[in-house]
């Protein structure tokens, strides 16, 4: 029996997710990527597991992973965006902050997404109209801004560090006044703004293709979060980077915060 994307995608990020389970605390083989950047023999199997999920049951399909690259034909006009772990380095010092992200793209919109939490045993799902997570049952996420938790994303690059830095927005006394900083250093803290264990979730840097953004995103839409980037624009438009949020007061608040940044600058 032929399976629907939407079990198709959390089924991905749950054999992906087992993976990355089972290898915690062992002694892993680190991949030298780039300068402080590496994957792990987690990274590499559970992309393994992910891509042979989609593989055998959408042959035809182009997938865009982490590890692995671009596969496939494409000459469906759908794309699936593979981040099979993302908080390898909190992964690889036993840090259980990670997540497993999953998303199909077809055109320039994602109509189906889940990231797996390993360790909490939790898939956060969507497909389209509303969001979900999967704890045995399925439970429709509420987004929140009660507990003033903002998500900060530290960790370069920074394109427009002329004009905003992470690190200033947490020194900012306005910040300060308002919210309590958090530096998770994993995207499952994206989806915990559509879950509501966080009020928003800031990142500079360029998302339209970014396999870590997407599910985490696209969670955060159909669970009725603001969503643009560090500038108020469109997502994948203007200044780019990501300004995530419950509600309209939470974002347009950390929005006069970023702001108050550029026209220090200029």
């Amino acid at each position: 029996m032929s399976i629907n994307d939407r079990d198709l995608v959390i089924e991905a990020a749950a054999a992906g997710a087992a993976v990355v389970r089972s290898h915690y605390g062992t002694s892993l083989t680190r991949f030298r990527k780039s300068a402080g950047d590496f994957a792990t023999t987690a990274d590499i199997e559970a992309e393994k597991a992910i891509l042979d999920v989609l593989r055998a049951a959408r042959p035809d399909d182009l997938v865009l992973a982490e590890e692995s690259g671009r596969t496939g034909s494409g000459g469906t006009g759908r794309t699936w965006l593979v981040d099979p772990l993302c908080g390898t380095l909190n992964y690889a010092v036993r840090n259980m902050l990670v997540s497993v992200n999953v998303a199909l793209r077809t055109g320039t919109q994602v109509v189906v997404a889940a990231s797996a939490d390993p360790f909490a045993d939790e898939v956060f799902w969507t497909d389209g109209p509303g969001a979900n997570v999967r704890r045995g049952v399925d439970e429709r996420l509420a987004p929140s801004a009660e507990s003033r938790l903002v998500d900060v994303n530290l960790d370069p690059p920074f394109p427009n560090e002329r004009v905003f830095r992470a690190a200033r927005l947490l020194a900012d006394q306005g910040f300060i006044e308002r919210f309590r900083p958090r530096v998770v250093s994993t995207t499952l803290a994206v989806a915990w703004v559509a879950a509501g264990r966080r009020a928003a979730y800031v990142t500079d840097g360029h998302l339209r293709d970014s396999v870590h953004f997407a599910a985490g995103i696209a969670l955060c839409e159909a669970a009725g979060c603001v969503v643009t980037g560090i500038d108020g624009q469109p997502l994948h438009t203007g200044a780019g980077g990501l300004v995530v949020a419950a509600d309209e007061q939470t974002h347009a608040a950390l929005l006069a915060l970023v702001e108050s940044q550029r026209a220090g600058q200029d």
